[in-house]
């Protein structure tokens, strides 16, 4: 028999605040319609004064064992990723693990930026193969608006904040493509594009900075690296686009996420989209995305579902699940 990392339950966490386009009509030479039209984004969600990531992070992860009928106890390891913790240190994941009441056990961060969520979703299905734990909570979570520099309309329009979780845990399959779990991984990254999407501050400076971004240089890689990895992913289990019901994209722009869809050839009907409601969530937007295509009942056991992300560093990659 083969180990596989199975969706056991999900949730996700938005803050109370919903910011419309149109709030930002009020301070930037924009509207509705030009961030519409460059984006599909509609509206976000922005945390409240002293409300912290790890707060969101926590309120996901109670959805998420709510939807699998479990409790902190039956947890082995918690994994966070996120590029907004609360402080430099300790990561975020350890503060999630003390707010859940979770006394044993093991939790870290991992900070791919936007694809973060895959990334951690690849290594807590490493530690499952390994059998370093039978259940883990793979949290993503941001509060990007406290990177955000409100005087570039290019950047602070585009990021709201939020938190989805996931909880996996071991399960026999017989080594087929009809297992339930996670199938397929691909991660892959390069460090010479880090200048196009960054934040311009840290240790170094001494400051928290802002987010800067190349939009366009941005936009030109995510399309073609993002159906790359898919089709990575896709391709080590030897199945293609016309074998997946479902494509959970990171929600960063409306035309990434079409112009990816129709590289993989794969129609928009079957693609989750939720950018017109979250914005760019970054490492937290396929975890929300995914938590709303179950909630809805859209998403349903046995699917096929292609996960895929990029973000600064460059970091991007794809994992292929049966719910």
């Amino acid at each position: 028999m083969t180990i596989r990392a199975v969706v056991k339950g999900i949730g996700h966490y938005l803050p109370e605040r919903v910011v419309p386009n149109s709030e930002f009509e009020k301070s930037l030479d924009t509207s509705d319609q030009w961030i519409r039209s460059r984006s599909g984004i509609e509206r976000r969600h922005f945390v409240a004064e002293g409300e912290t990531t790890s707060d969101l992070a926590a309120n996901a992860a109670r959805a998420a064992l709510d939807d699998a009928g479990l409790t902190p106890d039956d947890v082995d390891a918690i994994i966070v990723a996120t590029s907004t913790a609360d402080n430099t240190f300790p990561s975020a994941a350890t503060v999630v693990q003390a707010k859940l009441g979770m006394e044993k056990g093991f939790a870290f961060d991992v900070q791919a930026v936007c694809a973060g969520f895959v990334f951690a979703l690849t290594n807590a299905n490493a530690l499952i193969l390994a059998g370093q734990a039978k259940r883990v909570l793979v949290i993503g979570a941001e509060t990007f608006s406290k990177l955000m520099d409100w005087n570039d309309r290019g950047t602070c329009v585009l990021f709201g904040d939020g938190a989805g979780a996931l909880l996996i845990e071991a399960q026999e399959g017989k080594g087929t493509n009809e297992d339930r779990g996670i199938l397929a991984c691909d991660l892959n990254s390069d460090g010479r594009h880090r200048d196009i999407l960054f934040v311009d501050g840290g240790v170094s400076t001494g400051t928290v900075g802002h987010l800067r971004m190349e939009g366009k240089e941005v936009f030109r890689h995510a399309i073609e690296k993002l159906a790359a990895t898919a089709h990575a992913a896709l391709d080590k289990i030897g199945m293609s686009g016309g074998d997946v019901d479902w494509i959970v994209p990171h929600q960063a722009n409306l035309r990434i996420i079409k112009g990816t869809a129709q590289r993989m050839q794969v129609p928009m009907d079957r693609v989750i989209v939720t950018v017109q409601d979250h914005g760019n969530t970054s490492a937290a937007s396929i975890p929300l995305a995914l938590s709303v295509g179950k909630e809805r009942g859209d998403i349903k056991p046995g699917d096929v579902v292609v996960t895929e992300a990029i973000g600064g560093g460059l970091a991007w990659g794809s994992v292929v699940l049966r719910w």
